[in-house]
Parts: structure tokens; C-alpha cells; sequence
């Protein structure tokens, strides 16, 4: 293969599915062809994310391909302390991600150089590090290593080779050089190569020298890059390294089970199916707790709203409401609050005075099933880009993160998250893997991605694994596992969570209390007449004069209350609860207010001369305007708050005389157009039919280019005549089998002008209001919106189909 674009051009479309799967950034947008396709795997941001792909012992590899003078197997096994097969497994994976090229020899390919500035530690081969030095000094250095001036070497190229000949075997000179001097070496050899001394490039002969640095430096043993830094030469290092490339290199990750757990384990594995058993039952426990906690918060802020602040977080106090309401820790509060915004369900309304509230989506998420609601709020906590962790802590400059706010933002989440995830899916049943084990696993196998942040979200996401239902008792929950690898995991919980019941069991002391999660639409009734009194494995709620004013405040009449009651209650009503709603209901609403500021109007002028009569009401400055009604200068709903503190049950009144029902309604915000709720990071994991498109699009953008443009926009045989025309459902409809099939289609597609044109297209994805698919004739993957679509046929060749019938 004479070029990498070459190497690519030869692999098979799997092979280079493989490739795009493990580098999906490559993919953003489309490249052209091949060619391009080369160039942007060697740019230096893709070269540094493949990197921060690889293994330690895969990243070793490619920079023994970067420094050793020899890449066969066997050299680079027994540099690397490896075996053959495991040198095979890891240049496999440097093949698969295009990190390394060549079907013989393995070399690193384009742009890798420039990415590993200091591979394996190691500085520059000599003929780099001593190119800076002027011909007379080559000559000087290499006339005190010989005894004698070089001969034929007039120009520099010529005298680095020599010298670099000269320190191939550079033994002699080390022991010659002094103790002093070797343990100066020593210092850099497992790098960094580079140190810092005083006046590096003062001239200095062997007969001269007098400092350990000065004999070194005399010798060729160390390079003056510039007047105050020496670099170690790579030749001189691997000689010092004794043949090792690294000093301790794990070749496989460390474990994360000792061989006596695997062993009691399998000694008794009834055991074994008990703890599985606790841990899935644990764990669904947690997801049913979350999802309680998130649907009661957002009940709550669709009626009061927390305003957003304005740096577009959430303020402190709001957050300290949130757990005081859920009875949980604030970090805690802040998890749920963040979950529910990253999976939709929450977003702030306008861009200036806005409110936090529940958006459309979150009605929508109420209509499901618990283990739907669950997967929702999963998914989008696994993919979040934002770490609720922070919250309450301080950035850089002193300054307090607050939930909901950018400063939440940690690119490295999703990607730390999963792989946690990844590594508790890969451990042994029945282990519990513990922070630690965690870093050291992580440290293998993302050694460049390391730091005091991802040590922070290791914590973090064992923590909230935990409280959202991913793990239980520190183990992967089989659901959980589904939703890592793609499946649907909401058959493996349902069986798990407690079935919602229609019944409470209400007693004389005036509570209820609900067995189970009870029905959405009786816990919203319930919560509106009844006060939760305590949460568990059972809720108890609480009937008081209060809680029963509310409901009819709200609207509700004592006979829908103790109707309701009556319907869902496994026993006949007890009579004090009875007598408590038609007591409320007796005085509810004899007293009207309204606005003057306000009135209080009532059918019995004898009530009125109570209230007057009455101290506590000196301060609602009432008079009289008529027998049955009461002027005052309050607003009305401080007249309401005063007499209802007297011990009396007024209701809001309408100009009109109609009663005022008091209780919100629910508000929601819709997400601005342009926000994703959840942002796509490029470890994302690509959809596999958009990879088989784009590799047709290359292979076509190859011939393209082969052939010309014109050519082989021609190859793609459209039908003539007009473009097709079909119903708006039946297109859709013929658009979602094509994608189902995999098949071509003939679609009639109109521009932005409102010119018609024939495309043929292999679609992809149907969703959002797009087509994502393979356009043949301009052998590019496009997406097309829906509505510019005028029809859809199914072509000859694709027998699957029958073709729609123009409208």
C-alpha cells in the first residue's frame, strides 16, 4: 500500500464499519470520499479522542510503533514483556480504530507522531535532538568520541548519522562518563527525557568538563535544546531501559474479583441466587423511589414554580424546599432535579423572569408505566453531560454551582459514567466493586483520561447509580444491564416494581393508608384532600379540616370527595370522616370575598355582626356597606387569609357571584427550539444503519471521483418521467417499510425554490419530521425533510414493496 488512504480504500465495508463505530466523530458530517476521509482521521483532535480510546497496553503498542527501530511481533514482545497473542489482540484494535496501517509491517499511521509528543517517555532519536547543533560542534563532539576528526563529513546530515552510530551502543561512554553522571541519567531514563540546567549550550570538551552534566554533555549523552533545557536521547534511554519499554506495564487490568470470592461463590451458589435476588429486588426498590420522588417534584413546581436565577441555575433555597419537600438530602434533591432535566421532563420558561417548570413531555411520561417512566429517566442520566454532584461547591473563582446551572457542565460525565457502568457489568455475580478497584480498572483502560475530575465522577457515579435504581447493594441490576447494551429494559423491571393499586384502607383516626403506589389520578384526588403524613412501603396520608377545605377549594363538592372516597376505600367510610367533610363543606363558602380591594358578602346579616364584633378583626379594616356585606381596603386574598385565621371557611368570589376556584392549574414551559435536552458527545454510541449508509456514500464518493461526478450520478438509473407523487400517510408509511427492509425508494423532493427533482434513496431513519438516508444520485447520506416530500415509490428492483398510488 503506497498511502493510509490507500490502506482504507482496500479494507472490506465491515472493516470499515468497524472503524466508524469505533470512531464515530469521523462521521460529523459525512466525508466526501475516502481520501477524506483519511485526512480527518489523522487531524489532531481525532487523533488525540481515538487515543483517549485505548488501553494502557494498546497505547503502549502504538508507541513501541513510534520509537523501537523494529516492529515484528517478536521485537515488540519482548519490549513490551508481552506475549505473541497479546501483541495480535492489541494491533488488531489499533487496525480496527485506523491507529495503525499496513497488511505486513504495522506502522503508526498519519498524525499519530504528532499527537504522542514523548512516546513511552522517550525523547527525540539523535538525529533530531542534535540538529540544532552547527556543524564545527558535531565536528568537535564527534572528534572527542573518536580520538580523532571525522574524515569525508562535510555536511551535517552526514555528521549525525555518524553520531548516531557512535551512540547506538552507548555503554562505554555512560561508565566512562562517572557515578555522578549515571545517576544523573537514571533520572530521566523512564522519562520525562527533558531536564533543566543553568547555561545548557556553553561549550564543553571531554577535557574540559569538570560537572556530572558538563561529562554528559561532552560525551553526546545529553542534548542542549536551548539555553536552559537538556533532552536525554532516545537511543541513549532504550540502552539505560536495558530493552523495556516501560518499567511496569500491566498487560491485562487489574481484577476486580479475588480468586476466593469466585471460589465461595461457586461453592455454594444457591447463595449466589439469594444475593442476586436482594440485589435486583434493591435496586428496583430505588428505581420506584425515584420515580415517586421526580413525579412528586414536578407536581409541585407545575402549581409553584422556583423562578430561575440569573445566572440560570436554581437558587439554594429552592433546593433546600425540593429535599425538605422529599425528605431527602440536598444532594439528593439536587440528582433528581438534574435527572428530570436531562431526560425532558423539566426546562425554565422564557429567557428572562423565568420559572423552573415540567414541560409537555413530562404529561406524557405520567401516561406510561413505572418501568417506562423509569427507562426514561435512565437513559437520560446516563447520557447527561452535566454532574449533580457539584452542586453547592465552588468553581475556580469562588463562585457557588448551582444546580441547573452550566456550571454543571463536565464533558468527561457521560463517558465516566458508562464506563463505571461497564466495568460493574463486567464484574463477577455476587461483587461488590468498590471505588478503588473502580480508578485502578479506569486507569487501565483510559489512561489518558484520568485526573482529580474523573476520580470525582468514579464517587459520583457509584453514588447515583445507586439512588436512581442502576445498582443495589454496590452490583449492576440485571435491568440495567439491558439498558446499557441496547435492550429494553423495561421487561426485566416491571416484574420487580409493586403493581399500582385503586384501593387505601381508611381509618377512624383519620388516615388513610395506601399498600402500594397507588393509581396516578386517585394520588393526585388524595394528595388534594388528605396531607401525606409519613412514605415507605406504605403511604399514610391524613385528613384534617385544612386538607378538605382544599379539595373544595379546588373546585370539589363534599359529595365528590366522599364519593371518591367511597369508590376506593377497601371499607365502608368511618363516621368522624364523614362528619369532618360535611362540617367543612357546612361552612365552606358561606362567606364570599371579592374585591372592592375586597368584600365579604353573606345571606346572614347576623355572621357579619359577629365578625365585627370580633377583635381579630381590626386589622382586615372592615365596614359595612350593607346588612349582608363588608367593604375592606385589603387585597382579596389577604381578607381571605384573615378571616380563615379566625377560624371561618370564606371562598374567593367572581364579579359575577361565581366561586373562585383557588387552586392553580399546572403550568408547563416547552424547551426553546434550539435546546437539546440531552447533548450527543462523540463517544456516543452511532446508530449502525447511518454507519452502513455512510460507508455506501464513500464507496460512492470513490468512484465519483473515479469516474467523474457526472458519470456516476448517472449510474443511479432514475426513473424517468415525473417525480412520484403519494398521500402524506401512505409516504410515511412506505418510508418506514423501506427502512424496515432495507430497500431503495424513487421519492419526488422539492428545494428550498420549490423545484421538484427525482432522488433514489436508501432511507435510514424516519423520525424527528426527516428522512436520513443514502442518496444515490449524489452518492451523499442527506436528510430530506418530510413535508418537502411529495411522494414515494418503491423501485423495480426492491420486489418487497408495491408501489403507492399518485393522489
Amino acid at each position: 500500500m503506497e498511502t493510509y488512504a490507500d490502506w482504507l480504500r482496500a479494507r472490506s465495508d465491515e472493516e470499515l464499519r468497524a472503524l466508524l463505530s469505533a470512531r464515530p466523530e469521523l462521521l460529523a458530517p459525512v466525508p466526501a470520499d475516502l481520501t477524506a476521509l483519511a485526512a480527518r482521521a489523522a487531524t489532531p483532535a481525532a487523533i488525540s479522542r481515538a487515543l483517549d480510546r485505548l488501553d494502557r497496553f494498546t497505547l503502549a503498542l502504538l508507541e513501541a510503533l513510534l520509537v523501537l527501530p523494529s516492529t515484528e511481533p517478536g521485537a515488540l514482545a519482548d519490549a513490551l514483556g508481552a506475549t505473541p497473542e497479546e501483541i495480535a489482540d492489541a494491533a488488531r484494535t489499533l487496525r480496527r480504530h485506523g491507529l495503525a496501517w499496513g497488511d505486513g509491517t504495522l506502522m503508526a499511521a498519519p498524525g499519530v507522531r504528532q499527537g504522542l509528543p514523548h512516546p513511552a517517555g522517550l525523547g527525540p532519536p539523535v538525529h533530531e535532538v542534535f540538529a540544532g547543533y552547527s556543524t564545527d560542534r558535531l565536528t568537535l563532539l564527534i572528534t572527542d568520541l573518536e580520538g580523532h576528526a571525522p574524515r569525508g563529513f562535510a555536511d551535517s546530515g552526514r555528521l549525525l548519522g555518524r553520531l548516531a552510530e557512535l551512540l547506538a551502543a552507548p555503554g562505554n561512554l555512560i561508565e566512562d562518563a562517572g557515578p555522578e553522571a549515571r545517576a544523573a541519567l537514571d533520572q530521566l531514563a523512564w522519562g520525562p527525557p527533558v531536564g533543566r540546567v543553568a547555561d545548557a549550550r556553553r561549550p564543553v570538551r571531554i577535557d574540559t568538563a569538570t560537572t556530572p552534566i558538563e561529562r554528559l554533555l561532552a560525551r553526546g549523552l545529553l542534548a542542549a535544546e536551548d539555553d536552559r533545557t537538556v533532552t536525554l536521547p532516545r537511543e541513549v534511554a532504550l540502552h539505560l531501559r536495558g530493552g523495556r519499554l516501560f518499567r511496569d506495564l500491566p498487560t491485562r487490568p487489574p481484577a476486580l474479583t479475588p480468586a476466593s470470592a469466585e471460589t465461595a461463590a461457586a461453592k455454594d451458589p444457591d447463595a449466589a441466587r439469594r444475593r442476586e435476588e436482594q440485589v435486583v429486588r434493591a435496586a428496583a426498590g430505588e428505581a420506584f423511589n425515584a420515580v415517586r420522588l421526580i413525579e412528586e417534584l414536578l407536581e409541585r413546581w407545575g402549581l409553584e414554580p422556583p423562578p430561575v436565577l440569573r445566572s440560570g441555575g436554581l437558587a439554594v433555597r429552592d433546593l433546600r424546599a425540593a429535599a425538605t419537600l422529599l425528605d431527602v438530602p440536598e444532594w439528593k434533591a439536587a440528582l433528581l432535579v438534574e435527572t428530570a432535566y436531562a431526560a425532558g421532563l423539566l426546562t425554565r420558561s422564557g429567557d428572562l423572569d423565568g420559572e423552573w417548570l415540567p414541560t409537555p413531555a413530562y404529561d406524557l411520561w405520567l401516561m406510561r408505566d413505572t418501568a417506562g417512566r423509569w427507562t426514561e429517566l435512565a437513559r437520560g442520566w446516563l447520557r447527561s453531560d452535566r454532574a449533580a454532584g457539584l452542586a453547592g461547591e465552588r468553581d475556580d473563582r469562588d463562585r457557588l454551582i448551582n444546580a441547573l446551572s452550566e456550571a454543571m457542565v463536565r464533558v468527561s460525565a457521560p463517558a465516566v459514567r458508562r464506563a463505571v457502568l461497564e466495568i460493574l457489568a463486567d464484574a463477577d455475580r455476587g461483587t461488590a466493586v468498590d471505588a478503588d478497584a473502580l480508578r485502578a480498572r479506569l486507569a487501565w483502560l483510559r489512561p489518558r483520561r484520568g485526573g482529580p475530575t474523573r476520580d470525582r465522577l468514579i464517587g459520583w457515579t457509584l453514588r447515583e447509580a445507586a439512588v436512581i435504581g442502576m445498582t443495589g447493594f454496590g452490583e449492576l441490576a440485571p435491568f440495567a444491564r439491558d439498558l446499557l447494551t441496547g435492550a429494553d429494559p423495561e421487561p426485566a423491571l416491571a416484574k420487580h416494581l409493586p403493581q399500582p393499586v385503586d384501593q387505601i384502607l381508611i381509618q377512624a383516626d383519620l388516615t388513610a393508608v395506601a399498600p402500594g403506589p397507588l393509581m396516578t389520578e386517585l394520588s393526585r384526588e388524595l394528595a388534594l384532600a388528605a396531607d401525606v403524613e409519613s412514605t415507605g412501603g406504605a403511604t399514610v396520608y391524613r385528613f384534617t379540616p385544612e386538607s378538605v377545605r382544599r379539595a373544595l377549594d379546588a373546585g370539589r363538592s363534599a359529595d365528590d370527595v366522599t364519593g371518591l372516597l367511597a369508590r376506593h376505600s377497601a371499607t365502608p367510610l368511618p363516621q368522624p370522616l364523614t362528619y369532618l367533610i360535611d362540617d367543612v363543606a357546612r361552612r365552606h363558602g358561606q362567606l364570599r370575598v371579592g374585591a372592592l380591594s375586597s368584600y365579604v358578602r353573606t345571606d346572614s346579616p347576623a355572621t357579619l355582626d359577629e365578625i365585627l364584633a370580633d377583635r381579630r378583626a381590626d386589622p382586615l379594616r372592615l365596614h359595612r356597606l350593607a346588612p349582608t356585606v363588608l367593604a375592606s381596603g385589603l387585597h382579596r386574598s389577604e381578607l381571605l387569609d384573615g378571616l380563615r385565621a379566625m377560624g371561618l371557611a370564606p371562598v374567593a368570589e367572581s364579579p359575577g357571584g361565581g366561586v373562585i376556584i383557588t387552586r392553580p392549574d399546572a403550568q408547563r414551559a416547552d424547551p426553546p427550539p434550539t435546546a437539546e435536552i440531552v447533548r450527543l458527545r462523540p463517544d456516543d454510541t452511532t446508530d449502525t444503519s447511518m454507519i452502513s449508509a455512510a460507508v455506501r456514500a464513500l464507496r460512492a464518493g470513490d468512484e465519483a471521483s473515479r469516474l467523474g461526478a457526472e458519470q456516476a450520478r448517472l449510474r443511479a438509473d432514475a426513473p424517468a418521467g415525473e417525480p412520484p407523487r403519494s398521500p402524506a400517510m401512505a409516504t410515511i408509511e412506505l418510508l418506514r417499510g423501506a427502512v424496515e427492509r432495507g430497500g431503495r425508494v424513487w421519492i419526488g423532493y422539492l428545494d428550498q425554490q420549490g423545484q421538484a427533482s427525482s432522488r433514489i434513496v436508501e432511507p435510514v431513519r424516519v423520525e424527528g419530521g426527516f428522512l436520513t438516508g443514502y442518496d444515490a444520485t449524489r452518492a451523499a447520506v442527506h436528510r430530506f425533510a418530510l413535508h418537502r416530500i411529495t411522494g414515494v415509490s418503491a423501485l423495480d428492483d426492491d420486489p418487497g414493496e408495491t408501489t403507492a398510488s399518485p393522489s
